[in-house]
């Protein structure tokens, strides 16, 4: 039985005042603000824990009969930013058609390129968002707004919200994302201009803290598994066949260890949060002589961010502060190909890349389903005067998260949790690192 943590976090979600407008949204029930969700939260969850649990009251997303603006008379703006990853226009078309039909709100703009459509200099133009203009934006990958990477003047933005008579800014980005989020709240407050912002976490690598599923993720695993499919049929026909996929997880391995688990044909897992040698009796060029000497064939699984410690190089990183990786797989290719060279055996190397396939290709119906709650919630959130918060779901609810919870850090694997002694147990790894 576990012990109950004594970690604390603050839940609570900021109103930009009291919600007095009756709701045009009509349902059969509404939720009840009085009455908050509560979880219990185990190392599964949230990496901060290892053995323990946490109770933690959340405040249930969700229509309110209640809300702050009046719909005839809302303006709302969208921003994609960062990387691209599936599901992003499912999301954009989801708000726009909420805010649409249900609202009755008129005006959703879309800005251009990221967070530097709203700042002059670039010279981007706006996007008018209407249910004839996204009707289909579903059925394709990526942005239909573009992005970009890199931080931008907080109070610039912020010009730009005031000169456009924003009310609402919805920020679809990844936790650097939300850190630019939180930043045009703190300005907002500043200036005390009521204007909400809600974020809706997005990463390929489900690593934004606090988020147990980000949208696209389902996605990514599913095209991960074609790929890792291919090289165990590559590596099987062949003697003593190396098959290699690099997957996308520059500090967090969840989609490589995802994939795993679906595909089960994985012998090898390499995440960055789980260290391994090269070399030495306990070291994977050994543990894969082994695995080739008993079955002729393995099957690798590389997340693009594992093993950076093997390399020489320093550290660098990109405009919105991700580090700038090694090449990792090219140094186990190298690596592998000299060692077996060295003692005369043979290897066959097939390696895969699969990465920019994978972010980019349309949602799948779960994501899809997913990033349509998604919008619809931020929408709700949004209208009720809640700011500085982001949607997402925990366990099987939706709820309201502070912008504060997921911009502290980012979530990685927990290699304590019952989640990853299944993962390794679907490898089989640690037979050929510990063969006695």
């Amino acid at each position: 039985m576990t012990n109950e943590s004594k970690l604390s976090f603050d839940t609570t979600i900021t109103n930009l005042g009291p919600a007095k407008i009756q709701t045009p949204v009509r349902y059969p029930r509404y939720v009840d603000e009085s009455r908050p969700q509560t979880l219990i939260m185990t190392g599964e969850e949230l990496s901060e824990l290892d053995s323990d649990t946490i109770t933690m009251n959340f405040e249930k997303a969700g229509p309110r009969a209640k809300i702050y603006f009046d719909p005839s008379k809302t303006k709302c703006a969208i921003v994609t930013c960062g990387g691209i990853c599936p599901g992003i226009n499912d999301v954009i078309r989801a708000i726009v058609m909420e805010a649409h039909y249900n609202y009755g709100i008129r005006t959703v703009l879309g800005i251009k390129n990221g967070l530097r459509g709203f700042i002059p200099e670039y010279g981007y133009d706006l996007v008018e968002l209407t249910p004839e203009r996204v009707t289909n934006i579903h059925h394709f990958g990526g942005t239909i707004l573009g992005s970009s990477r890199g931080a931008q003047d907080s109070e610039e933005i912020v010009d730009s919200l005031e000169r456009l008579n924003i009310n609402i800014l919805f920020v679809i980005g990844g936790d650097g994302s939300m850190r630019a989020a939180k930043d045009i709240v703190d300005e907002t407050v500043k200036r005390n201009r009521k204007i909400s912002v809600i974020g809706i976490p997005k990463t390929i690598d489900n690593d934004i803290n606090f988020i147990t599923r980000s949208f696209g993720f389902d996605t990514a695993v599913e095209k991960a598994t074609e790929a890792i499919q291919c090289a165990h049929v590559e590596a099987s026909g062949i003697d003593r066949g190396v098959g290699l996929v690099k997957l996308m997880g520059r500090e967090a391995g969840f989609i490589a260890a995802q994939a795993t688990l679906a595909m089960q044909e994985v012998n090898f897992l390499l995440v960055p949060e789980d260290q391994f040698t090269l070399d030495g009796d306990n070291g994977l060029l050994m543990a894969l002589e082994r695995r080739l000497d008993h079955r002729n064939h393995a099957v690798i699984v590389c997340a693009e961010g594992a093993g950076q410690y093997l390399m020489a190089s320093e550290t660098k990183r990109d405009a919105s502060g991700n580090p700038k990786l090694g090449d990792i797989c090219g140094l186990l290719v190298s690596n592998i190909k000299e060692y077996f060279d060295g003692k005369d055996q043979e290897s066959n190397i097939k390696f895969i890349d699969p990465s920019y396939i994978i972010r980019s290709v349309p949602a799948n119906a779960g994501d899809r389903v997913y990033c349509g709650f998604l919008g619809q919630h931020a929408v709700h959130a949004a209208m009720n005067g809640k700011t500085g918060m982001v949607i997402t779901q925990l366990k099987s609810s939706m709820v309201h998260l502070p912008l504060d919870l997921v911009a502290i850090k980012r979530r990685n694997l927990n290699i304590h949790s019952d989640y990853w002694c299944s993962v390794m147990e679907s490898t089989g790894q640690q037979v050929y690192y510990n063969p006695e």
